[in-house]
C-alpha cells in the first residue's frame, strides 16, 4: 500500500513539473499587468502595491514554502479584500510561473 501511495505522489509530482514547463512566464506577466496590477505590485523588485492590503508579487514569490501548488491554491481561494477573479487554467499556470520567476529578485 505504501508503494502505491508513493507511486501516486511521484506521478503527481512529475505531472505537476510537466505543467510548469509548459507555462508561459511572459503570458503570466502580461496577464498580471492587465488584471492584477491595479491592486498588486506585479513587477519584480517592486515592494509597494497600489492597494496596501494586496501583497506585492515579489513578497509572495519570496515567501518560504510558496510552491506552485501553494500559489495555485492561493489564487483559487477567495480573500475578503480581493475581488472574485476566476482564472482559466492556462492563465493560472502562467501567472504561477511568472510569480515563481520573481523569487529572489527583490
Amino acid at each position: 500500500m505504501k508503494a502505491l501511495v508513493l507511486a501516486g505522489i511521484v506521478t503527481f509530482g512529475l505531472s505537476g513539473a510537466g505543467e510548469a514547463q509548459e507555462a508561459d512566464v511572459a503570458a503570466g506577466k502580461a496577464y498580471a499587468e492587465e488584471v492584477c496590477a491595479a491592486c498588486h505590485a506585479v513587477q519584480g523588485g517592486d515592494l509597494e502595491s497600489p492597494l496596501f492590503e494586496a501583497p506585492p508579487f515579489q513578497d509572495v514569490a519570496d515567501t518560504p514554502g510558496m510552491t506552485e501548488l501553494a500559489l495555485s491554491v492561493w489564487l483559487q481561494s477567495s480573500h475578503p479584500t480581493m475581488p472574485n477573479i476566476v482564472l482559466e487554467q492556462d492563465d493560472m499556470r502562467n501567472v504561477v510561473a511568472y510569480i515563481r520567476s520573481l523569487k529572489g529578485e527583490g
